[in-house]
């Protein structure tokens, strides 16, 4: 009879070390916790204490691959084929929905175990009249579960404090951003472009995963509105140049440029509030596990994700929160989108305070830029980019930018640069621009229709 979470058995041993796994933050948060004596088997024993000596030099959880390696070293076969059984159960509990309850109880699974095996020792104490030792034994044992790091010692590791921090940046592919960002969005770091509906948040993410791609870089694309080949040939256009109608006849280039390509990419699509935070989490864990962890991800978008709140404003603020968590549990940049109000239609630039829904998206995120465009814009391939939020340099500034609408290419100047002049030119006379274009169309249609 298999035994319930609840008695610390060999179920809750599996579905924890299956957390270990899928989740690097709880790893983190208890490696300093948890004794691989409080484990009974010979088998977990040597999974957990792979997973933490792994853990020690890597600041990750080992890759089935290096399981298997570090299994080719035991001279036991019987213990080697336990360990796979085990191992099977482990990977089988990688997306079960107790895992969570399961992590809430870790600390008092430790205590269990670390009391039980004090008890067992103290046996021959007690033969022995040795009450003293029986006692430390048990005070030891009531402390499992205390943390072992204090903390930071400000007085004493003053050196620590300078020492370099590495961002591992991603560059967006637009030098002006990656300058204002310190080299572009750096490990377990958020990105997120505001823009209304149809002005070109989704094509802004297919510029930034396309040039990380270029850039030798893997990507993972999770698309939760257009299906996985709509947002393929997005990235067909990008990658060519050709127009989006045009692909079609010119199947051959984007096949020759595809396969020019440095880096990888992969587009999952989930449907709208289909998939929350975790179903993302648990396909980056699949991708980590068969070694194909991305060097970003982009997911378009946040807002179209399924919450846990029953109130809409709070949902979104929490999944803002949940993505932000699962981008440093992974030590990946995130690059998302977020819907601006309707009356940021009519504004030459996006304030934060035309945010939909919850202004807790910019508290969470590291960078946040809107991206705004007018209908005359339109008409004339500009736009204006604004940075509304810089953990890494200035904000409060508003960048010139040119959007081909036919091949979906973004390209974002500084406005004292030359082609930043011309965008901004463009744009101051985009109004003049679009009453041509209409009087142009008019023309057209009177000698059409003489009549």
């Amino acid at each position: 009879m298999t035994d319930k979470i609840s008695d610390w058995g060999y179920n809750f041993q599996i579905k924890l070390i299956s957390a270990l796994f899928t989740d690097r933050l709880f790893l983190q948060q208890i490696s300093d916790i948890l004794d691989v004596k409080f484990f009974e088997s010979e088998s977990n024993q040597f999974i957990i204490g792979t997973v933490m000596e792994y853990f020690q030099e890597y600041k990750d959880a080992p890759t089935m691959e290096v399981m298997k390696v570090q299994m080719d070293a035991i001279d036991n076969d019987l213990l080697v084929e336990t360990i796979k059984a085990h191992l099977k159960d482990i990977y089988k509990q990688f997306e079960a929905t107790d895992l969570e309850f399961v992590k809430t109880k870790t600390l008092d699974f430790c205590k269990n175990q670390a009391l039980k095996k004090a008890i067992v020792e103290s046996v021959d104490l007690l033969q022995h009249g040795e009450f003293d030792a029986i006692k430390v034994k048990i005070d030891e044992a009531m402390k499992a579960g205390v943390e072992k790091n204090l903390g930071h010692d400000y007085n004493t590791e003053i050196a620590l404090r300078y020492e370099e921090s590495v961002r591992n940046t991603v560059t967006t592919g637009w030098s002006v951003i990656d300058d204002l960002a310190d080299g572009g969005l750096g490990s377990g770091e958020l990105g997120v472009i505001v823009a209304p509906a149809g002005i070109g948040k989704s094509w802004a993410l297919v510029n930034i995963g396309a040039n990380a791609v270029k850039a030798g870089l893997n990507v993972v694309h999770y698309t939760l509105e257009l299906n996985e080949h709509y947002v393929g040939l997005r990235y067909d256009s990008v990658f060519t140049g050709i127009a989006a109608q045009d692909l079609r006849y010119h199947q051959e280039k984007v096949v020759k440029a595809v396969e020019e390509l440095p880096g990888q990419l992969t587009i999952k699509y989930y449907p709208t509030k289909g998939a929350g935070v975790n179903s993302l989490a648990a396909h980056l864990e699949r991708c980590r596990i068969n070694d194909k962890k991305p060097d970003l991800i982009i997911v378009d978008y946040a807002d179209l994700l399924r919450g846990q709140g029953k109130e809409k404003r709070l949902e979104i603020g929490n999944i803002y929160e949940d993505l932000r968590g699962m981008a440093g549990e992974y030590q990946i940049p995130v690059w998302t989108a977020s819907q601006a109000n309707r009356s940021a239609l009519q504004e030459d630039v996006i304030q934060a305070d035309k945010i939909a829904e919850d202004y807790s998206k910019i508290m969470t995120a590291d960078f946040v830029a809107s991206l705004s465009r007018k209908i005359e814009d339109k008409i004339a391939g500009t736009g204006r980019w604004h940075v509304i939020k810089n953990r890494f340099g200035p904000d409060g500034i508003t960048l010139p930018s040119k959007i081909n609408a036919s091949n979906g290419k973004i390209e974002i100047f500084e406005a004292n640069t030359i082609q930043g002049q011309e965008a901004q030119q463009q744009i101051n006379g985009s109004s003049e621009f679009m009453r041509k274009m209409l009087a142009q169309k008019f023309t057209e249609l009177n000698e059409a229709d003489p009549k």
